[in-house]
């Protein structure tokens, strides 16, 4: 083990020769292993015993919520990685004033690794980016359940408690919200119904992470 899993072992968790740790890989296995060598750049470690984690998502839940500005799409990435979100992107639309980079992509990336690891899953959620709201939502195509939540709906289009199926697009805009044309041509277009997170106008990460923690939940994500 090299690199910045090294340093977080070794300098951060301060793990040393004889620790016991689980390594995960990624692809859906997670590695029982001791540790044998620990270096100045790197860690040696003697792999005891495979299993398939069971602490992955077994339901595809697909975040697309719109930039945020500072540090709230971090927060929004920590918190859908931790509740089960497989796949999170990020979209500009009409009314988001934040902007994203390369730079900014790969600190969202590292943070959902970060995330993926503390709640104990083999995998983090895959990041993409669209500057373009139209190609956002074209990416939820073929999922069995697209639910909008907007700022405006007054009254969900679905119950969440009769949710079926195996995969669930999830859409919630950024602190301008979404526009009146946004909002038809996710209907129209693209299928999607119109939620409702009650008569409260909420931020746009609380918002987020409402929404994934419903949904997670009805899909049996949250049930041990």
């Amino acid at each position: 083990m090299s690199g910045d899993e090294f340093c977080h072992a070794a300098k951060v968790l301060r793990v040393t020769e004889g620790e016991e740790v689980v390594l995960l890989d990624g692809f859906g296995k997670e590695y029982s292993a001791i540790v044998t060598k620990v270096s100045k750049k790197e860690m040696t470690c003697h792999i005891t015993g495979e299993a398939f984690s069971d602490k992955d998502p077994k339901k595809d839940i697909y975040l697309l919520c719109g930039a945020l500005k500072g540090d709230k799409t971090e927060l929004v990435i920590q918190k859908a990685t931790e509740l089960g979100a497989t796949k999170i992107g990020i979209f500009r639309s009409k009314y988001c004033s934040a902007y994203f980079n390369d730079n900014r992509v790969e600190r969202w990336e590292r943070v959902s690794r970060e995330a993926a690891k503390q709640c104990g899953r083999s995998s983090p959620g895959l990041i993409l980016t669209f500057d373009d709201f139209g190609t956002a939502l074209e990416s939820a195509a073929g999922y069995e359940n697209k639910l909008f939540f907007c700022e405006f709906e007054t009254l969900s289009g679905a119950d969440m408690s009769n949710l079926s199926g195996d995969s669930f697009a999830v859409v919630v805009g950024s602190e301008g919200g979404f526009s009146e044309d946004e909002y038809a041509l996710a209907k129209e277009k693209y299928a999607f119904t119109g939620m409702s997170l009650g008569k409260r106008i909420l931020r746009a990460e609380t918002a987020a992470i409402s929404a994934v923690t419903l949904v997670s939940y009805f899909a049996g994500e949250l049930k041990s």
